[in-house]
């Protein structure tokens, strides 16, 4: 390693001019090469010793800024290295020292690493150091397997079998017996079964009932709470730190990660002890518990790798600022604007969230953790501005399945043996914008039913992507979006929200949800107006009369207690699973006076956002609501032959026995509700 390094920085000092190790007179061969050995050493040691003392301390320090100081730290490595050098030959421009320290912090990291790999227990030396973990104690005798959970944000069940078919990912199409690349096929290890996401298919609805077992009153992604006067978003630190107390509350039970378990990049804990990059605790004063340390630390305790992230952080901008050139140059379309902080927010997703929630993962491993649960998010971003199957988005599946084989052959180095486990929350629908193809937004459209003036021009909603979230748990804050005001300014203007293809419509001065009556006695025009509308397929709104009814264009009218999936009439072009998921939203204390559901073309599976997304989730329509559980066959299957997997509250159950086939007696398993009550 010594040898190695020095090297480098003779190539460097002999490449960069503001880069000498010799006095101005001029030095020998010998002594030049002793120079760089004697600097080379010195930052090597720094590195080693000191490097991981200056991250420790910048714990607190938000994960974007520690990425912009990694380069600026290094260089002030490399130049006390130099100082330290007896005969003072050394001298190098601060602006060239960030260079030098990058590029021997990346040679020596790789050096180490092709060492160690040819030495499993080197190479498992290596994994706890950069994981900063040690094995907990584990009970005497046969030890039980523990689960890691991956998800895979917004990765539909048909999204991840085109990218098997296609060769991108080649770990999974191992794990299902598939050939790829030119290889041969091989027994599966695991299953792929997908399953039905509710009426609201987006993070914030399917991982609470994943992570805690209930998602009952999640009506939308953003909704308005009468009762408390406030706008509920579900990656709001407050919002989601309240809907996880909910949800523990309910079912009396800490989550699906109660029993020695991990939560990585999480909008919910699960109950889990370990946590990183969790939003539901982003919102607490700062402390060792929010410090992320079992993240932030694990990754960048490394100085290679976090120049490595920093620097693909850069790409990754560079990168998109080019992709969305280039698509605004051919005009593609559908197109949504790309410009902004999106770049910086996309690169986040791809890059340094992915890169400090493996860390993580690959530390509780290391340690032995019975039960972990990561979401990585990079496709959502990606796919929401890029498109759910475009080539922006094809390029971060494949970059999501090296992350899989990377956890699967840390896996190896493990104190116990590893089960993985690979699900989605939701999945994507393409389709243009509601804006772009009607020129009005939502709100609009409810202002003119209203008989309220419409602004000339509309103004545009923000993204509710869950990359956002991720962000705002790495900068310690809430970053509170312009449409997500806490109370309404006039209370006798509707409250209008977006939820991707999902509307919510909402009236705050009037303190109970509103029925078609009294909506039609204030606003004769409004509900004829949306149901009527082409880009609208169906509303639900409270009736006096039937209890709640479906509308749709034509004057089509079913109460909720008469639908099913022989008699759906608007529900139709929406599938089997449709009339079920509209009943039960219509049972939530907070369903807004007016749900909203964007028009759906069952032939190639678009919707209408009433975001600026081109890739969207949230409500009902083509592949969103169908996402996938990719399993290891020595669980027992999710459901019997013939049985479908719906909601997300039965996946959690399904996760849950799991976890109990598992760990047997040595790490228990809290009772499901049900049971405790037995």
């Amino acid at each position: 390693m010594w040898a190695v390094s020095t090297v480098t920085m003779l190539v460097l000092a002999g490449i960069l001019p503001d880069f000498q190790l010799q006095s101005a007179d001029g030095d020998s061969a010998t002594t030049i090469a002793v120079t760089a050995a004697s600097a080379a050493g010195a930052f090597g040691l720094l590195s080693a010793v000191v490097w991981p003392l200056l991250v420790r301390l910048l714990l607190l320090v938000p994960a974007l800024v520690l990425g912009l100081l990694v380069f600026f730290l290094n260089g002030a490595l490399l130049l006390v290295a130099l100082r330290l050098d007896p005969a003072e030959r050394g001298a190098v421009d601060p602006e060239t020292a960030v260079v030098v320290a990058a590029a021997m912090s990346a040679v020596a990291s790789a050096t180490g690493g092709a060492l160690a790999v040819r030495d499993d227990d080197a190479y498992r030396r290596r994994l706890y150091r950069l994981s900063d973990r040690r094995p907990h104690a584990l009970p005497p005798g046969p030890v039980s397997p523990g689960t890691v959970f991956v998800q895979f944000d917004g990765v539909g069940h048909d999204v991840l079998t085109g990218a098997v078919d296609k060769g991108l990912m080649p770990t999974v199409a191992h794990w299902l017996g598939n050939g790829s690349g030119g290889a041969a096929e091989t027994e599966p290890s695991h299953r792929l079964t997908p399953w039905r996401t509710d009426w609201s298919s987006q993070t914030g609805a399917s991982q609470l009932g994943i992570l805690h077992g209930s998602n009952f009153d999640i009506p939308a992604f953003r909704w308005y709470e009468k009762d408390r006067q406030e706008v509920m978003v579900s990656n709001r630190p407050a919002s989601a730190a309240e809907l996880q107390r909910r949800a523990v509350e309910r079912t009396g039970d800490g989550g699906l990660l109660s029993a020695d378990g991990a939560s990585r990049g999480n909008l919910f804990s699960g109950g889990a002890d370990q946590q990183a990059l969790v939003l539901s605790i982003a919102a607490r004063r700062r402390s060792r518990e929010t410090r992320s340390r079992a993240g932030y630390f694990a990754y960048f305790s490394d100085p290679a790798n976090a120049v490595r992230t920093a620097l693909s952080f850069i790409a990754e901008v560079g990168r998109e600022i080019g992709q969305s050139t280039r698509a605004r140059l051919r005009k593609v379309r559908p197109r949504v604007a790309r410009g902004g902080l999106y770049p910086f927010v996309r690169a986040f997703a791809t890059v340094v969230e992915r890169d400090v929630v493996v860390a993580a993962v690959m530390g509780d491993m290391l340690a032995g953790r019975t039960a972990v649960y990561a979401d990585l998010v990079a496709y959502d971003e990606v796919a929401h501005h890029s498109g759910p199957m475009s080539r922006d988005a094809e390029k971060v599946l494949a970059r999501l399945d090296r992350a899989l084989a990377l956890i699967e052959k840390v896996a190896e180095h493990a104190p116990r043996p590893y089960r993985i486990v690979v699900l989605s929350d939701h999945g994507q629908s393409p389709g243009e914008t509601f804006r772009s193809r009607y020129g009005l937004t939502l709100g609009d459209l409810v202002r003119a039913g209203c008989g309220l003036p419409v602004p000339r021009r509309a103004g545009r909603t923000r993204s509710g992507a869950e990359a956002r979230a991720a962000v705002r748990a790495a900068l310690h804050r809430p970053v509170e979006e312009e449409h997500e005001q806490r109370r309404p300014a006039r209370g006798s203007e509707p409250i209008v929200l977006a939820s991707g293809n999902l509307g919510l419509v909402s009236f705050p001065d009037v303190h109970h949800r509103m029925t078609k009556e009294e909506i039609d006695a204030r606003h004769p025009a409004l509900l004829p107006t949306l149901a009527n509308h082409p880009g609208i397929g169906f509303l639900l709104v409270r009736s006096e009369e039937h209890g709640g009814v479906v509308l749709g264009a034509y004057g089509a009218e079913i109460p909720v207690d008469q639908l099913d999936d022989d008699h759906s009439g608007p529900l139709a072009p929406f599938g089997p699973g449709a009339a079920d998921a509209v009943r039960r939203t219509h049972s939530f204390p907070h369903a807004a006076d007016i749900m909203v559901n964007s028009f759906h073309d069952p032939a190639d599976g678009e919707v209408l956002a009433f975001e600026e997304q081109i890739g969207s989730h949230g409500g009902l329509g083509g592949a969103q609501a169908k996402p996938f559980l990719l399993s290891p066959y020595a669980f027992s299957a999710p459901v019997d032959d013939g049985e479908d997997l719906v909601g997300a509250e039965h996946v959690h159950r399904v996760l849950r026995r799991w976890l109990r086939e598992t760990t047997g007696p040595q790490v228990p398993i809290e009772a499901e509700p049900e049971e405790r009550a037995a």
